[in-house]
C-alpha cells in the first residue's frame, strides 16, 4: 500500500468535508502541520471542529482558517496568541471548550487506545468540571473526561519511512503523536521520507500502523517567543 503522495492537497483528496472534527498536532508554533492547514484554506471546508494544543497566531497555524472563517469551534488549551481567536469567541463566532493541557492531551491518547472516558483531578472545582459527571476515588473527587475521536487528524513528523514510522523532534512530539492516534484517518507531512528500515526501532515515537498518508515539504521555522534579559550594570 502506498502511503506517500506528492502535495498537501491530494493526500486530503476524498477526506474532507463541511462540519468534520479534526485534531491536529503542534505544541506552539512548533511542529503544527502547516501544508496540510493552508490545504484545507484552500479547499474551503468549512464548519470545521478543531481539538489542537493551542490556535496558533493570526497568519500561521490553525490562524489561517480562523481568518477565512472556516472554523466553527476550537477544543483547546492555550488561545492567547491570537487577537482574530479573540475577537471571534467575544462576539459570539467562534465556540470555545477549554481544556487544562494535560487533560487534552489524555483526551487524545484515550481516543487512540480506544478508551472513552477517563477520571482526573484536574479541573475539579471549576467551570472546566461544570455539567460533567464527577467521582470519589479514595476519598478524592474526580471529574469524567470523554476520550476524544476525530473524523480526520493532522500531524507533522520531523522524519519517517514510507511505511508511516515517525520521529518527531522535541516539543513537537507533544501532541502530535496523541493527535495522530485519536484520528479515523490519518494524514502526516514530514520533513524528510527516509529509506524503509533506516529508522532505529527504539526512536519511532510513532508507528505507521497509525499514519494512512504522508507527505513530504519545506516547512517554515517560526519562533514563538522571544525574551530579552538586559545586561547588569555595577
Amino acid at each position: 500500500m502506498n502511503k506517500v503522495y506528492g502535495t498537501a492537497a491530494e493526500a486530503l483528496d476524498g477526506l474532507l468535508r463541511d462540519g468534520m472534527f479534526i485534531a491536529a498536532g503542534g505544541f506552539g508554533l512548533c511542529g503544527i502541520p502547516e501544508l496540510l492547514l493552508a490545504a484545507i484554506k484552500e479547499a474551503g471546508t468549512k464548519d470545521l471542529t478543531f481539538a489542537s494544543n493551542n490556535a496558533g497566531v493570526d497568519d500561521f497555524g490553525i490562524g489561517i482558517l480562523l481568518q477565512t472563517r472556516q472554523v466553527r469551534k476550537m477544543i483547546s488549551s492555550y488561545v492567547g496568541e491570537n487577537a482574530e481567536f479573540m475577537r471571534q469567541y467575544l462576539s459570539g463566532e467562534l465556540e470555545l471548550e477549554f481544556n487544562p493541557q494535560g487533560t487534552l492531551a489524555e483526551r487524545m491518547r484515550a481516543g487512540g487506545a480506544g478508551i472513552p472516558g477517563f477520571y482526573t483531578k484536574t479541573g475539579v472545582g471549576t467551570v472546566v468540571a461544570e455539567g460533567k459527571p464527577h467521582m470519589d476515588f479514595d476519598g478524592q473527587s474526580y471529574v469524567m473526561e470523554r476520550g476524544i475521536v476525530a473524523d480526520l487528524a493532522i500531524v507533522k513528523a520531523w522524519k519517517a519511512d514510507a511505511t508511516g514510522n515517525a520521529v518527531f523532534r522535541k516539543t513537537a512530539r507533544n501532541f502530535n503523536v496523541p493527535a495522530a492516534t485519536c484520528g479515523k484517518v490519518c494524514v502526516m507531512e514530514v520533513e524528510e521520507i527516509v529509506e524503509t528500515g533506516s529508522l532505529d526501532p527504539d526512536h519511532i515515537h510513532l508507528p505507521g500502523i497509525y499514519v494512512h498518508r504522508i507527505i513530504e515539504g519545506t516547512h517554515e521555522k517560526r519562533i514563538e517567543q522571544r525574551t530579552v534579559r538586559q545586561r547588569e550594570t555595577a
